[in-house]
C-alpha cells in the first residue's frame, strides 16, 4: 500500500478501512515544558512554546496527530475562574465560580475574543497550521456543556442542580451550549481539523445511564449538530461499553475507550457507527519498561487494529508528566514495526 501522509492514515481508520499502518495519536500536552526546559505555567503562557515543543515532538516520533490543546481549565478561566498550576501535572481548576444555584438566573455567556487563555489556544491552532500545513492533522478540545458544571459549581451542587432543580440545569446547559459551540467553531476556523470533546460525566462510571439519556445525551445531541467539524468524543478514561448506543447516536465519529475494557468488544460494538480511539493505561505507562511496553502496544494492534476503525493513543487524552521519553519512544517505534496491517502480528 503507499505511503500516507498522517491525516490520510487517521482519516482512512476512522473511515472504517485499514490504512497503510495503524494511526497512533501522542497527546503530549505536558511534556512540551520538559523539552524546552520550561516550568508548566511558563510553557503555556506563550503560544510559541507551544508549537515549538509540539512541532520538535512529533517530528521525534512521528505521530499522526498535532495537539493544538494546553488544559481544560482555561474554559474554567474564561468564565472568570482560576487555574491552578503545579509543577508536574496539568493545571487544575480553582474554587468554583457559582457558589449557589440562584447565581445561574443571571448568566453571561463569556465572549471567546475575551479571554486571554483562548486567544493564546487559537493562535497555537494557527501556527500549527501554518508550521505543518495540510499533511497533519491538527486535534482541539473542547469541554462537553454537560460535564463543565464540575469545574463551575464542584460536583456537590452539581448533582444537587441535576437531581433537584432542572429548570435552572436546563438554563446552565443553554449557557454552556453557546460557549461550547463558539468555542469549537473557533478553533476550527483557526485550523483545527477535528475536536476531543470532553465529555467525562457521560460515563457509566460516572452517572445512571437513565439520567444520562434525559440530561446529557440530549446536550450532546444538539451541541455537536452546531459544531462545523468532525469530533471524537472522550470519556477521559471512564468505562464506555455501557453508554456506546447513545455516543453513536450523537453524531460523533469516534470515542476515546477506557484501559479497563476489550479492544475487541469495543470494536465489535462500534463497528461501522463509530472509530474507536485507546486504550492504553497512561498511569500505567508511568512505570513500564521497554518490554512492557512494547508487549502493550502489540496486544493492541492485534485487538483493535483488524478492519480499520482505531487510532492508538492513551485511555485518557492526555499522557502524565511521569511518563518517560524512553517509553514514548518505544511506544513510537514499536507502532512503526508492528502496525502495518496484520498489525501487532509476527509477519507485520
Amino acid at each position: 500500500m503507499p505511503h500516507m501522509t498522517p491525516k490520510e492514515r487517521i482519516f482512512t481508520a476512522l473511515s472504517h478501512r485499514e490504512a497503510d499502518r495503524v494511526p497512533f495519536v501522542l497527546a503530549l500536552t505536558l511534556h512540551g515544558a520538559k523539552e524546552l526546559g520550561l516550568t508548566i505555567r511558563q510553557y503555556f503562557s506563550s503560544a510559541a512554546n507551544v508549537v515549538e515543543a509540539q512541532i520538535r515532538m512529533q517530528q521525534r516520533y512521528g505521530h499522526d496527530a498535532l495537539i493544538g490543546f494546553s488544559y481544560a481549565a482555561a474554559e474554567y478561566e474564561a468564565w472568570g475562574g482560576e487555574a491552578i498550576f503545579v509543577e508536574d501535572g496539568p493545571p487544575n481548576s480553582g474554587e468554583p465560580i457559582f457558589k449557589n444555584l440562584e447565581a445561574l438566573d443571571h448568566l453571561e455567556v463569556p465572549r471567546i475574543e475575551a479571554c486571554p487563555e483562548l486567544q493564546t489556544s487559537l493562535e497555537i491552532i494557527r501556527q500549527l497550521k501554518s508550521r505543518a500545513g495540510n499533511g497533519i492533522p491538527i486535534l482541539g478540545v473542547v469541554l462537553s456543556p454537560f460535564s463543565l458544571p464540575v469545574m463551575q459549581l464542584g460536583f456537590d451542587l452539581y448533582l444537587d442542580l441535576l437531581y433537584g432543580d432542572r429548570e435552572r440545569f436546563w438554563l446552565l446547559m443553554a449557557a454552556n451550549q453557546v460557549f461550547a459551540t463558539a468555542w469549537a467553531n473557533a478553533q476550527l476556523e483557526a485550523g483545527a481539523t477535528a475536536l476531543a470533546y470532553y465529555d467525562p460525566l457521560a460515563s457509566p462510571s460516572m452517572i445512571p445511564m437513565d439520567l444520562y439519556r434525559e440530561t446529557g445525551f440530549k446536550v450532546a445531541c444538539d451541541t455537536l449538530k452546531q459544531i462545523s467539524g468532525p469530533t471524537i468524543t472522550n470519556l477521559a478514561s471512564g468505562s464506555t461499553l455501557g453508554v456506546i448506543d447513545l455516543i453513536a447516536q450523537t453524531g460523533t465519529q469516534a470515542i476515546g475507550v477506557s484501559s479497563l475494557e476489550d479492544l475487541v468488544e469495543l470494536k465489535s460494538r462500534c463497528a461501522g457507527r463509530l472509530g474507536v480511539v485507546g486504550n492504553l493505561n497512561g498511569l500505567a505507562m508511568v512505570r513500564w519498561t521497554a518490554k512492557e511496553t512494547e508487549q502493550a502496544v502489540r496486544e493492541a494492534l492485534v485487538k483493535g487494529a483488524p478492519g480499520g476503525g482505531f487510532v492508538l493513543s492513551d485511555n485518557h487524552g492526555e499522557l502524565p508528566w511521569g511518563v518517560p521519553d524512553e517509553v514514548i519512544g518505544t511506544l513510537a517505534e514499536t507502532v512503526r514495526t508492528w502496525g502495518q496491517y496484520p498489525a501487532g502480528s509476527d509477519h507485520a
